[in-house]
């Protein structure tokens, strides 16, 4: 069994929030985590994305960066990235067999007292890889909250919460104020953190946090200038900071939502420079214009030619972000393709989709958590009772169904869904590494 095999039969350990598990296994690895300064990104939506635009600039100024992300969306490697590009497959099973060897050490010395989840094992392999790699900056995607996440051993000295909004409620809370204390979370004493963070109650909670940390607080959006405009579903903006302007450039990234995130990416490469990282105007204007991020607003087309967009967007915040998209670029009417968890709230999801498709096409992913189709179809009818919805087995055949309707197609409702459909658009099959 190679170490990815291994890794793979933790996938249904399921979540486990906390840090001591964490703590033991990066103590066991001599603290690969120290060896680099560490940027920790949080937030509801929009970290990914920030995340992106953060390591892609880094590169662009000539500084050895890592970037670490979850999910991956097809093949566990997307999540460890060097100068941006993904670790190749035997670097990757190098540094798992030495988390593992840490593990085993630990286990057997008592000091922990069960095996280690996939999040925290991947979180530690991400440290190794980096640490190997000589790494200047880690620029590092929380997994779930903050304040307990594994990622969040690292105590960043600086930190970034995107946006705070209504998910993961059995594990964070059900209210904004309390999902923004676990956001907050990452805030270490001293630290440096931009938010990104509009709504009045959870703006107000990281403000205390911050001052309790005695850490400074940048608004990200305070004295920014933007002038912005869409094109063929396409950003073109211009943004002047207390530091100084940047573009007219197009975002690489789709979506008035990206907006926002450019001025978080903007300021936390802005907070770097202060500290003598980083490569002036001309980089960050290569990180806003150049960044990748598969499957946010992604286009491509079907195999006979129909256009297609595929997006992650996996709760009420990226549906209200998708639905703006479809509309203000054109692309709706389009068919639904879509999949989602059990733990999701389905109207909050797709109603703001609804209004702007012909038909939904609901399917279920290979994963425990998923919904199943006939569910996802019953919930749908409810929501919008006059429109078609077929249940399809798999996404690969609900692809297939889609492309036979002469219409366009958008995939939405979970990143495992859009690395399925990713999978089948590459020729690689409809089955996904687990996540």
């Amino acid at each position: 069994m190679t170490p990815q095999q291994r890794l793979a039969t933790r996938e249904f350990f399921g979540v486990k929030l906390g840090l001591d598990a964490i703590a033991a296994l990066v103590a066991a690895l001599d603290h690969p985590e120290r060896a680099f300064l560490s940027v920790i990104v949080a937030g509801t939506n929009g970290k990914g994305s920030v995340t992106a635009m953060v390591a892609r600039a880094l590169r662009a100024a000539g500084v050895r960066a890592g970037r670490y992300t979850s999910p991956h969306l097809m093949h566990l490697r997307e999540r460890f990235a060097i100068d941006d590009i993904d670790v190749g497959d035997a670097q990757l099973d190098a540094a798992l067999q030495l988390v593992f060897d840490a593990e085993d050490r630990l286990l057997e010395s008592g000091r922990l007292s069960a095996p280690t989840t996939y999040f925290e094992l991947t979180t530690a392999c991400a440290f190794v890889l980096f640490a190997q790699a000589r790494v200047q900056v880690a620029v590092i995607e929380v997994g779930l909250g903050g304040r307990l996440d594994a990622t969040n051993v690292v105590r960043a000295p600086l930190a970034a919460i995107t946006s705070i909004d209504i998910d993961h409620v059995a594990q964070l809370g059900d209210t904004l104020a309390q999902i923004a204390a676990e956001k907050a979370g990452v805030i270490m004493p001293g630290a440096t953190v931009v938010s990104g963070v509009v709504e009045q109650e959870s703006a107000a909670v990281i403000a205390m946090v911050a001052a309790r940390q005695q850490a400074r607080l940048v608004r990200a959006g305070d004295d920014v200038r933007i002038e912005a405009e869409q094109r063929d579903g396409e950003t073109r903006v211009r943004l002047t900071t207390p530091t100084r302007a940047y573009g007219p450039l197009t975002l690489a990234l789709r979506g008035t939502h990206q907006l926002a995130n450019a001025i978080v990416a903007v300021r936390v490469l802005e907070a770097l420079e202060e500290r003598g990282v980083g490569g002036g105007g001309d980089a960050i204007t290569v990180g806003l214009a150049e960044a990748s991020w598969p499957g946010r607003l992604e286009r491509r087309e079907l195999p006979n030619g129909l256009p297609l967009v595929l997006d992650g967007a996996h709760n009420r915040a990226g549906a209200l972000a998708l639905a703006e998209w479809l509309h203000s670029s054109h692309f709706a009417p389009a068919a639904l393709v879509t999949a989602c968890m059990r733990d999701k709230d389905v109207a909050a999801l797709l109603g703001p989709l609804l209004p702007l498709v012909t038909r939904v096409l609901a399917t279920e992913v290979d994963f425990p958590r998923a919904l199943p189709a006939e569910d996802l179809a019953a919930a749908v009818t409810a929501l919008a009772p006059s429109l078609p919805v077929q249940v399809v087995a798999t996404p690969a055949a609900a692809m297939i169904a889609a492309s036979e309707g002469g219409v366009r197609v958008v995939v939405a409702g979970s990143l495992f869904l859009v690395g399925a459909v990713r999978a089948w658009l590459d020729g690689e099959g409809s089955v996904r590494d687990p996540a």
